[in-house]
């Protein structure tokens, strides 16, 4: 498949609108049934350090770093993790964790962070963008971890026979849509981030539910 990236309904309705707040919860809904939040909390776990400044890109209203505070609650190393995101700091965010509401692409206060998550937002972002943004956070990053949708004819097929069960909304079905069209196949986002391979490794897998994710190590880190 021929990588098409378009707009998402989504970016064009406010934080209140309630087809936005549905979508919401059909994206948390989603990365449950594909366990995105568990793969990031067992990798994490895995290569975390006390000294490690985290940051996770496009963190939307806080799904994923909350379930991460929640989990990790009971280990020795502490966990922080800042968000960036258009929208504003959400309700619920912990307070001693920082918000950063700017443009992923135009941001330029990675310095801080070696680990970046990533989580169903690099597929918005064509690659001229993602080369860019590679090149802002690979500077200091020792580790990337991103959940993103695989771009395959698999997918669509499962989006289109799962739609009647999971009862999408109208933005859901669009936007879901877009974003497997719009993810990524082998070894492109590595590529597109612009990771030298002399400097990191790293692992590319797809998932039977369509899931596409990337663990990117700084080599030498």
């Amino acid at each position: 498949m021929i990588r098409i990236v378009e707009p998402e309904i989504l970016d064009t309705l406010t934080e209140d609108d309630p087809a936005a707040l549905r979508n919401r919860k059909d994206i948390t809904n989603f990365n449950a049934l594909m366990g995105n939040f568990r793969w990031f909390h067992q990798n994490l776990q895995k290569r975390i350090r006390s000294s490690d400044r985290i940051l996770e890109v496009g963190a939307g209203g806080g799904e994923l770093s909350n379930y991460l505070e929640r989990k990790h609650s009971k280990r020795t190393i502490p966990l922080k993790v800042d968000g960036l995101d258009l929208w504003k700091r959400p309700d619920g965010w912990p307070p001693d964790w920082s918000w950063h509401q700017a443009d992923l692409t135009s941001f330029d206060h990675y310095s801080p962070y070696n680990i970046i998550l990533a989580s169903m937002i690099l597929h918005q972002f064509k690659e001229p963008e993602l080369r860019r943004f590679g090149e802002k956070i690979r500077r200091n990053a020792r580790l990337i971890l991103a959940s993103e949708t695989a771009r395959n004819k698999t997918s669509l097929f499962l989006l289109q026979a799962s739609q009647p069960f999971l009862r999408f909304n109208w933005v859901t079905k669009n936007d879901a849509r877009v974003s497997i069209q719009a993810g990524f196949a082998g070894e492109e986002l590595p590529h597109m981030l612009g990771l030298p391979p002399e400097e990191w490794k790293w692992t590319c897998r797809t998932g039977l539910l369509g899931q596409y994710r990337m663990i990117a190590i700084r080599r030498q880190s």
